[in-house]
C-alpha cells in the first residue's frame, strides 16, 4: 500500500483541519503497559514525540471523526476486559495506517468495545509506526522488523499472562486492518522463530495466533503487476491458523487482489479460511455502520469463531 494512495496518510502530511494532542490515552479504567522491559529491539529514532491527531472535518467515516496516532517508538498494549459473560477468548487488536500513523479509535477501541460485549478479552496494540517525515525504514517486514516484532512480543505476553487474565491459552487470535490486517498475516506465517532475542518466560511462550481476522489486508502482493503473486515475505503453510478475510471489491487504496492472493494460499495449503467480499464499502471502514452490507461483517465473524470453537455458538 503505497503511502499517497492513502487518504488518511496524505490528509495529515498535506495538514489538513484537526486537532492535536501530544499524547493518546485510553479511556478511564484502562492502562498502556510497554511491551518490552527496557530498550524495544532494532529501536530507531523517530522524528519527535508521539502525537494524537483527531480529524474533526474532513476525511470522516461513517460521518464522525477519528483518531490517528504518530511517531509511536515506545510500542504498549492496553487489556480491555469482556463486559459480557468471560467466552476465554482473546483477540489482539492492530490498528491501520499504512505502517506510518495508527487508526487508534476507528480500528482500536471501537474494536474492543464490540469485541468485549461479546465477552472476550480485547489486547489493543500500539506497534511502531514513525508519523510524519521521511522515514526509510518504515513499511512492512521485511523493510522493517519493528511492527512484527511488536506482534511476537504482544501475542506471547498475552499467553504468558492467560491464566492471570482468564484467558484460555489456546483461544488467543489476532486480527487487523489495512496494515494492521498485514501484520495478522505475517504474524500468522511468522511464529516459529522470533525476530529478536528472548528476553524472559513470555517470549518462550508461543506467539502463534489461534486464528486470525484480516480486514482489507495490505502489502500481500508481490508485484502490483502481477496481481495474482503473494509476496514472498508471507510465506503461508499448513500450520497458518485458521482466517477470516474481509474487503470490498471498490477499495481505492489496497485492491482486493491483496485478499484473494492470501486466500487462495491459505485454501492450497489447505488452512480453514473463509472470506468474504463486497461490491462497495471503500477502504478503513472500521465498524461503523452504514447502509453498505459490508457493515455487517463483525456479526459473521461472530458467527465464524463459534464454528471454529473459539466461543460458544
Amino acid at each position: 500500500m503505497k503511502l499517497l494512495l492513502f487518504a488518511f496518510c496524505v490528509a495529515f502530511a498535506f495538514g489538513c483541519p484537526s486537532a492535536q494532542t501530544p499524547v493518546w490515552q485510553p479511556s478511564s479504567g484502562h492502562t498502556q503497559v510497554p511491551i518490552w522491559p527496557g530498550p524495544a529491539p532494532d529501536a530507531a529514532r523517530v522524528a519527535g514525540p508521539e502525537v494524537a491527531t483527531t480529524r474533526v472535518k474532513d476525511h470522516l467515516v461513517a460521518g464522525r471523526p477519528w483518531v490517528y496516532i504518530g511517531k509511536v517508538s515506545r510500542p504498549t498494549m492496553t487489556v480491555y476486559p469482556p463486559t459480557g459473560k468471560n467466552t476465554g477468548a482473546a483477540v489482539v487488536v492492530f490498528p491501520g495506517g499504512g505502517y506510518w500513523i495508527l487508526a487508534i479509535d476507528l480500528e482500536g477501541t471501537e474494536v474492543c468495545d464490540w469485541l468485549t460485549s461479546k465477552g472476550i478479552t480485547c489486547v489493543l496494540s500500539k506497534y511502531r509506526v514513525p508519523g510524519e517525515g521521511l522515514f526509510p525504514r518504515s513499511g512492512p517486514y521485511p523493510k522493517s522488523p519493528m511492527a512484527l516484532e511488536d506482534a511476537q512480543r504482544t501475542v506471547g505476553l498475552v499467553r504468558f499472562h492467560a491464566a492471570e487474565w482468564h484467558i484460555d491459552p489456546h483461544k488467543i487470535g489476532v486480527l487487523g486492518f489495512s496494515a494492521g490486517g498485514h501484520l495478522v498475516a505475517a504474524i500468522s506465517t511468522h511464529f516459529e522463530k522470533r525476530l529478536y532475542q528472548s528476553l524472559d518466560a513470555a517470549d518462550k511462550e508461543s506467539c502463534r495466533p489461534d486464528f486470525a481476522v484480516a480486514l482489507y489486508p495490505g502489502h500481500m502482493l508481490q508485484n502490483t503487476s502481477k496481481p495474482f503473486e503473494l509476496n514472498p515475505y508471507v510465506p503461508v503453510t499448513r500450520e497458518a491458523p485458521p482466517t477470516f478475510i474481509v474487503q470490498a471489491e471498490d477499495d481505492p487504496v489496497d485492491p482486493v487482489q491483496n485478499s484473494l492472493v492470501y486466500y487462495t494460499a491459505l485454501k492450497k495449503a489447505k488452512v480453514p479460511v473463509e472470506m468474504h467480499l463486497y461490491a462497495q464499502g471503500g477502504h478503513a471502514f472500521g465498524l461503523r455502520r452504514t447502509k453498505l452490507p459490508i457493515t455487517a461483517w463483525p456479526h459473521l465473524v461472530e458467527t465464524w469463531l463459534g464454528t471454529i470453537a473459539m466461543i460458544l455458538k
